[in-house]
């Protein structure tokens, strides 16, 4: 798991150098914001396409060799943008064939990693483990970011898709001497049989299963209307430092930053849960959006500052305990479709959001978003859990052949 680790930090610093570079390669191929935001689309745009393909996938390969070869593959692209930028050929049609590309690949790339993580450490620790990559991906991100302005201004834009072509090779590499722990990945989740011979691996079984499990719905329905109503501070805070606040650049940056910090100690507690529930997802997602509404009604910069950091805390340990239901709720041989579902719905969110953020933002402006979007995201999850509470077993009466089967035993006979 240390071996591992180290190699997804690598690759998130890697991957987040690419990321910066690639949207000052677009401004400087068009010098359009625009075309920069359609690039980073068409890059997300295959998730909601084929992710169930893709889970499936993971699902029937062998672990290793999915993640080593779908490492190896993001590296070969990685090293033909940095060749074609290197030789002056790149333009935004090859830029965006490769996005795409590398949108496909991930695909599959991404539950495998997930998965294969989950599988280098016991059962019981892998709520744990799901943390620690949270951690890695948060520490990565500001890494890449940093190393990012770094590269292209001593070696070239090149150099940083080189880097990070490196970064999935030296993954690849780790992955042939990762041992799994024993009886991971083999234990059934909880109240699930283990699995039966012949079990269907089709895509279809996958969305059915999903569809038939209130927790994973429910939980879809968490993070779905947190996701755009809510989280986006990006968007909404830059508004709100930049507007009511009467704040510049230089504020938000500093807001930006206490949000990164907060992100890395949410992912700190988060590796500390040992039982994490839908429940405790849909808990922490109303304190955030409470947070969210009194940010909303910040009279300064100081007083929002002190509200950010509880704020980002709140919504990384919500997204570690939401992550680690998602990867440990279905049995073994179901994950990998489960977690292509769940890219599909995630790529909704993340394309639909913020226009309809930005909407809300133009009808109400940054502090009324805030403050309503919170209310919303509260009395969702509130209602939510009122209804859950009320409701009860259901007495069942199943035909039998010699009478009547009520009670007790007729929720046995429809087990």
């Amino acid at each position: 798991m240390r071996w591992w680790s180290a190699a997804n930090f690598v690759s998130n610093a890697g991957t987040w150098m690419q990321l910066t570079v690639q949207n000052l390669l677009v401004l400087q191929i068009t010098g359009s914001a625009a075309a920069t935001g359609l690039s980073m689309s068409v890059q997300a745009a295959p998730a909601l396409f084929i992710s169930l393909f893709g889970g499936a996938a993971v699902d029937r390969w062998p672990r290793k060799l999915t993640v080593a070869v779908s490492q190896a593959l993001l590296g070969a692209v990685a090293f033909t943008t940095a060749l074609l930028v290197a030789l002056g050929r790149i333009d935004m049609t090859a830029l965006m064939v490769l996005a795409a590309v590398t949108g496909v690949i991930a695909t599959v790339d991404g539950p495998a990693c997930a998965l294969l993580g989950n599988d280098l450490v016991p059962v019981a620790d892998v709520p744990s483990a799901i943390g620690v990559g949270a951690l890695v991906h948060s520490a990565g991100r500001l890494a890449g970011t940093a190393l990012a302005g770094v590269t292209v201004g001593f070696l070239g834009t090149g150099a940083a898709y080189a880097a990070n072509g490196v970064s999935f090779l030296f993954v690849a590499s780790v992955v042939p001497f990762l041992r799994p722990a024993p009886g991971a990945g083999e234990q059934p989740a909880a109240s699930e049989r283990a699995v039966p011979a012949g079990a269907e691996m089709t895509v279809r079984e996958g969305l059915s299963f999903f569809m038939r499990r209130p927790r994973l719905v429910a939980l879809a329905g968490i993070t779905g209307i947190s996701s755009v109503l809510g989280r986006n501070y990006a968007l909404t805070l830059a508004v709100l430092v930049t507007g009511p606040l009467a704040g510049g650049a230089g504020a938000f940056g500093t807001v930006s930053t206490v949000l990164a910090v907060g992100g890395i100690l949410g992912a700190v507690l988060g590796a500390r849960l040992r039982k994490p529930s839908v429940r405790t997802v849909g808990l922490l997602a109303a304190a955030g959006a409470l947070l969210q509404v009194v940010a909303g009604l910040s009279p300064s910069l100081a007083v929002l500052l002190v509200l950010v950091l509880p704020m980002a805390i709140v919504e990384s340990v919500s997204d570690t305990a939401g992550t680690a239901v998602l990867q440990t709720d279905p049995p073994p041989h179901m994950r990998g479709r489960v977690l292509g579902v769940w890219g599909s719905i995630g790529t909704v969110w993340s394309l639909g959001g913020p226009p309809a953020l930005g909407l809300l933002m133009e009808w109400a402006g940054a502090r009324g978003a805030l403050i309503a979007g919170g209310l919303l995201i509260a009395a969702s999850i509130g209602g939510g859990l009122l209804v859950r509470r009320r409701g009860g077993p259901v007495s069942l009466t199943l035909a039998a052949k010699n009478g009547e089967v009520t009670g007790r035993e007729a929720l046995g006979t429809a087990a």
